[in-house]
């Protein structure tokens, strides 16, 4: 087993460090960093990197990424885990979305060292990290007031990618086409399989999104041998598989008020939820296009026409799916 070097630090097998790594100041003269944890086994195997925060308000995979470093399996890794809990550190301090001029990290991959704020990041992250791995898993959450079902998305084309997805063991797994821009197309691009994990929403953890994320990890490193497999206290979940998903948009602005939880199987025409008029008696009943799952819905029932407030996967598994439930058998979201 070779050393890895990573932001200029070299790492020896069997050792574990978390290198800190240089991004441009703040006009302040702050210093700032991006933490990379490193566990690097005394074994060769695969390099797999997790990342989060590529949004600086979605905090689902922070804690994804805290809870797996705490995992005495890694004691035994084979290869090398990559773990970057926070990307877009600007945006994570900021609560926002963004970085300070307002761009989309997660819009400028493959970056350039001396391009804008969001290129020069993006450059960091191939070079320093995306350039080592030989996998990939890209941690999210739904935007401001909008939940997530936990669902994997990947090129099903691409068979690795396809394999990996499935033994992840999300709720749903959704063919994704590939976004300009993003790191999932860049990844891509270097032939290195790479998965996207969404759960919960946008500045809020929730335990069922954090326990699925981690133990989907977990899987996925078994799968690629870099983890013994364990004995599974729970039977796998078989995911709903989907080539494609649609949002349902508005028909009228209101108040709307969602009967259909995330995870749910919805059919053609079933209804939703409603809307009404607040200041009247008007209200109109929103239905499905189309059979499917629910895996995303708005959060904040004051709607305009035309916002999108559920989003569901259809496929060719035309059926329904256990709801996520908590301890007490209660379904997780409402």
């Amino acid at each position: 087993m070779n050393t890895i070097e990573v932001g200029g630090h070299v790492i020896e097998p069997g050792e574990r460090r978390t290198i800190e790594l240089d991004i441009p100041q703040l006009y302040t003269h702050t210093r700032m960093v991006m933490p990379v944890h490193v566990v690097h086994g005394r074994r060769a195997g695969p390099v797999l990197f997790v990342n989060a925060a590529l949004h600086g308000d979605e905090l689902t995979g922070v804690a994804v990424i805290h809870r797996l470093m705490q995992q005495r399996g890694l004691e035994r890794l084979r290869g090398t885990l990559l773990a970057v809990p926070v990307v877009n550190v600007y945006g994570f301090i900021h609560q926002s979305r963004y970085l300070p001029d307002r761009r989309d990290l997660n819009r400028s991959f493959p970056g350039f060292e001396r391009g804008s704020l969001a290129a020069r990041l993006a450059d960091l992250f191939m070079e320093e990290i995306v350039s080592r791995a030989s996998h990939g898993i890209d941690l999210h959450s739904g935007a401001i007031h909008r939940i997530n079902l936990p669902q994997v998305r990947a090129n099903l084309e691409h068979d690795e990618a396809r394999e990996l997805a499935m033994a992840f063991g999300a709720p749903v797994v959704l063919h994704s086409r590939l976004r300009d821009g993003s790191l999932r197309e860049a990844v891509a691009e270097t032939g290195t399989p790479v998965l996207l994990y969404e759960a919960g929403e946008a500045l809020r953890v929730d335990e069922y999104s954090v326990r699925t994320g981690v133990r989907g990890i977990i899987n996925v490193m078994r799968a690629i041998g870099m983890l013994a497999g364990g004995r599974a206290r729970t039977r796998p979940l078989r995911p709903y598989v989907s080539r494609s998903s649609a949002w349902v948009r508005s028909p009228m602005s209101g108040m709307m008020f969602l009967t259909t939880p995330l995870g749910a199987y919805v059919e053609e025409n079933g209804v939703l939820g409603e809307i009404v008029d607040p200041f009247g008696s008007g209200r109109l009943a929103v239905t499905a296009p189309c059979n499917g799952i629910v895996i995303g819905r708005t959060q904040i029932p004051l709607i305009n026409e035309g916002d999108a407030v559920v989003h569901i996967a259809h496929g060719d598994d035309d059926r329904d799916i256990v709801q996520p439930l908590d301890d007490e058998g209660d379904s997780i979201y409402p």
